[in-house]
């Protein structure tokens, strides 16, 4: 007998209130605005660690990663008690790179708090965020936080997310909202910016008062949505997600609507709730809860868990397209296999794999050789911080040159186009003009507060912006700051000039010397130190000119009969340039690679 699911049906938002003790919300922001600082105070003030307990400094940033960047790059759940209610809440990344993290969960929730930093406002990654929130008609909070810094402007900043609302055609109920004014440092909040706050108390109450209970029906045919994925060495896959109708308990037979149509029937073997931090087993749950279940294998994001006898499967959240691709494949360099414990491709599309289940925002497409894979993401760093995880976990790779996804309507090539947002010193603002139009940038706006900043917005193709932010910060002497976000799909918009310099590439294999790298200081800059291991065709430097050089770094100096006091004179070697990450990929060529 073949099985096949139902069609698709969205939960209704007409059904009832499925537990009023619940609330279900997700704190949205831009980059280092102080969201997961925030969660850190709701996590303390509510009681979940004891007096005596020892807790790192924000706490939901689990990955290595995180804790070194200062950024929130997967979402992750807690759940805190007020009073008799239990407060789920989603911390969410602020950066559009992994904006995927973003929308899925978005559908978990019931309500936003916007948390915008009291002296910057509101930026591009705000507007971002907020208007996934604003599609879905999610009641938004604005929290304006960091309001003890010396530069804070909270009333401007409140006019700003008013123009911002306004702008993403809010609706007369989202505009609204309620302002609180927070310290997530100390731990404050206040309704009035005038009054010091004393706790996170007025926080707690507005997320009571203005975050709706869950919709849901409990005594319904079960309907859960899959909005993210973990795994245990003990229990296999976990799905998290939010049950939208119905309820479910350990030993529960389940059917799992998946996404070609097909339906899987299952065995429901653990059942957890998040407590803070933790996870704790439970026996059973019901509409509103966020739970994860245990025991369904190859479960994947967007599919529905389902009662065996109803099997109405939810609509899959809608995931914007990504735009850059790169290439990975095998490491060939002569130095292979030294330093990494993965170096085979069938390792490397086995871990690829493993991504591809809980980001939804990749995909991976075969190349002409089995040796390589294409993987398009979001963006530079979405892909970068994939590498420094592979490469943390011991997989040794090389990657090619960033590169854009390019599409075929009307049989014309069209090419994503971002809006570039740029806030630089006065001083700077006609070098970034001249660079930005070089790669075939548009300036739309020009704003000069009175400040001695600029703030700039262009339209520039998402290929022109590749390599752009090293040069950028070089230009404007680390002051700029650049962010940038996905616009729309536009007609090709013709060549744009790569790298000027040439590189300096070893002529053969070896080890640097000082005597070597102090005679080629002249033709551009060093990238290696004295004593490092160099192969044939290694780039080891910049040229100061547009041409490649063939250079011999591994030069020793020669013995001679003299024996006078300035035979061995000291040499000055200037420090070499360490490139991080991002800036060997953005800085590496079509006919480069980076291993």
């Amino acid at each position: 007998m073949s099985l096949s699911a139902e069609k698709p049906s969205s939960p209704s938002n007409q059904a009832g209130v499925a537990n009023p003790l619940r609330r279900n919300v997700a704190i949205i922001a831009h980059v280092d605005h102080g969201k997961t600082t925030l969660v850190d105070g709701l996590l303390r003030q509510s009681g979940t660690f004891r007096s005596n307990e020892r807790v790192a400094e924000r706490a939901m940033d689990s990955m290595d990663l995180e804790r070194e960047r200062g950024i929130t790059i997967l979402a992750k759940n807690t759940a805190v008690h007020y009073r008799d209610i239990l407060i789920n809440i989603v911390d969410t990344p602020g950066h559009a790179d992994f904006g995927g993290e973003v929308e899925r969960t978005l559908s978990m929730v019931d309500g936003v708090m916007l948390l915008v930093d009291a002296s910057e406002g509101p930026l591009p990654q705000t507007r971002f965020v907020l208007r996934k929130a604003l599609e879905r008609g999610l009641p938004p909070m604005v929290v304006v936080n960091k309001i003890d810094r010396q530069d804070a402007r909270p009333q401007e900043v409140l006019n700003e997310i008013y123009d911002l609302f306004i702008d993403l055609d809010a609706n007369e109920d989202q505009l609204e909202f309620p302002v609180l004014y927070t310290n997530a440092k100390l731990g404050t909040a206040t309704r009035d910016q005038s009054a010091t706050g004393t706790d996170l108390g007025p926080l707690f109450d507005a997320i009571v008062e203005h975050v709706p209970p869950p919709r849901g029906d409990a005594a319904a045919p079960l309907q859960l949505l899959v909005a993210n994925l973990d795994s245990s060495d003990y229990l296999g896959r976990i799905a998290i997600g939010r049950i939208f109708n119905g309820r479910v308990r350990i030993g529960d037979l389940v059917a799992v609507c998946k996404l070609d149509a097909k339906v899987q029937e299952t065995k429901v073997t653990k059942l957890f709730a998040f407590e803070g931090l933790k996870r704790v087993d439970i026996q059973e749950a019901a509409a509103g809860d966020i739970v994860c279940l245990a025991g369904i294998a190859d479960i994947t994001i967007g599919e529905t868990i389902a009662d065996v006898e109803h099997r109405n499967a939810i609509p899959p959240v809608a995931i914007d397209e990504p735009t850059v691709s790169m290439i990975f494949g095998v490491n060939t360099s002569p130095l292979a296999g030294r330093e990494g414990q993965y170096v085979t491709s069938r390792q490397l599309k086995d871990r690829l794999d493993r991504e591809l289940l809980g980001n939804v925002s990749i995909r991976t497409e075969p190349t002409d050789t089995p040796e390589q894979m294409k993987v398009v993401g979001r963006g530079e760093l979405q892909l970068s911080i994939l590498i420094e995880m592979m490469r943390r976990e011991g997989f040794e790779l090389q990657v090619s040159r960033p590169d854009i996804v390019t599409r075929e309507i009307d049989r014309a090539i069209v090419e994503p186009v971002e809006e570039l947002f740029i806030d630089v010193p006065e001083l700077y603002q006609g070098t970034v003009i001249a660079k930005v139009g070089e790669r075939k940038g548009m300036m739309t706006r020009m704003v000069n507060h009175g400040s001695g900043r600029v703030n700039l917005e262009f339209r520039i193709p998402a290929r022109g912006l590749i390599g752009f932010r090293s040069q950028f910060l070089t230009d404007t002497k680390g002051t700029g700051i650049m962010n940038h976000l996905f616009s729309s799909w536009e007609p090709w918009h013709g060549a744009i000039p790569s790298r000027i310099n040439g590189a300096l590439v070893a002529d053969r294999a070896g080890v640097a010397t000082a005597y070597a790298i102090y005679n080629l200081q002249e033709r551009g800059e060093i990238f290696v130190e004295p004593a490092t291991e160099v192969y044939e065709g290694m780039i080891i430097g910049e040229n100061s000119r547009p041409n490649d050089m063939d250079v011999n770094v591994t030069k020793e100096k020669k013995q001679t009969n003299m024996r006078a006091s300035t035979a061995d004179e000291a040499i000055r070697l200037v420090p070499p340039r360490k490139l991080g990450l991002e800036q060997a990929v953005s800085s590496s060529t079509t006919t480069s690679w980076l291993k």
